[in-house]
């Protein structure tokens, strides 16, 4: 599951654009059976109406300040055969639309702000996309193998929301872009301090609980984020982890929960500790034994005290 936020272009004044933009499909393939704007105040919005709604949710916002960002959230091919095949075309893009307003819902909540429990605090409106074309970024277009503008092949559904830098009520500022940490965090919190890495990671939770889907640990938003960006000790707890996976099924669960909060930087100190004194094949094994954080730091530090009893013994 890929879930990013951007700004898509200038977010700075009307949404008119980004409206326009999104609309290309059914200027395209769905002329007689457009693709409805969707939020949890309205199933079936039109473009015009959208445009409007953002526009005039700006109250107190200069002409430099956000005015809206775009979530976009794209199942994979593999996510999108699974949706598929248990509830058939129309009832996955049903599925995947009040899957999108709960990913809304991890959004609001991720502000930690009075006032922004769900989707239902937020202004936002998202529209199904069934295709993704070549652009001129495209290696394949810059190979001259596709032209831009040509369908991309295989499965492609994806849904694209818009959602206002105010609240609904146009009283509070929330940005998804304030990231800031250290002397700033008692100010960053007042405007809505926002962990746009947890904000993915719960998206994909989501997405395996709620329809029951099986992720292969390598198919994790953690084991990408490491693997793309991570120090070479985290990489190395990843492979500690990997290949624990690979002897003990069963640890998988563990291991996911271990993965992401190595991909956040926050591992507990016992858990660093233990992953220097296990071998790669003990770790995960002893690991699963128990269950709860306390439990485990518990049971580490159990076998801690026994081996310098044992050592002081000898």
């Amino acid at each position: 599951m890929h879930i990013n936020i951007t700004t898509q272009g200038s977010n700075k004044g009307s949404s008119g654009s980004l409206v326009q933009y999104l609309e290309k499909e059914n200027r395209k393939e769905l002329k007689d059976a457009p693709e409805r704007w969707s939020s949890s105040q309205q199933q079936t919005a039109e473009a015009y109406g959208v445009r409007r709604a953002l526009d005039n949710n700006v109250s107190k916002l200069g002409k430099a300040d956000a005015k809206f960002f775009l979530v976009n959230i794209s199942p994979s091919q593999k996510e999108i055969r699974h949706l598929l095949e248990k509830f058939g075309d129309q009832g996955a893009k049903a599925e995947l639309k009040k899957y999108a307003e709960k990913v809304m819902d991890e959004y609001a909540k991720n502000f930690k702000r009075p006032g922004v429990e769900s989707n239902r605090d937020l202004l936002w409106f998202g529209k199904l996309e069934n295709f993704r074309y070549f652009n001129h970024t495209d290696k394949e277009v810059k190979n001259g193998e596709r032209k831009r503008g040509e369908k991309k092949d295989g499965e492609q559904m994806h849904i694209q929301i818009i959602v206002s830098r105010k609240d609904i009520t146009d009283k509070i500022k929330l940005s998804p872009m304030n990231t800031s940490r250290g002397k700033n965090e008692n100010h960053s919190k007042k405007l809505g301090q926002f962990n746009r890495v947890a904000f993915k990671q719960c998206g994909e939770e989501l997405f395996n609980n709620v329809f029951d889907f099986k992720r292969a640990f390598k198919e994790t938003a953690s084991y990408a984020m490491i693997q793309k960006n991570g120090s070479l000790q985290q990489k190395e707890k990843l492979d500690v982890l990997e290949k624990g996976v690979d002897i003990n099924p069963d640890a998988k669960p563990l291991a996911f929960k271990l993965a992401k909060e190595i991909s956040m930087e926050r591992t507990p100190a016992f858990f660093s500790d233990f992953f220097m004194s296990n071998s790669k094949e003990g770790l995960l094994e002893s690991l699963l034994k128990v269950d709860s954080v306390a439990e485990q730091k518990e049971f580490y530090q159990g076998k801690r005290k026994k081996r310098k009893y044992r050592s002081h013994q000898t």
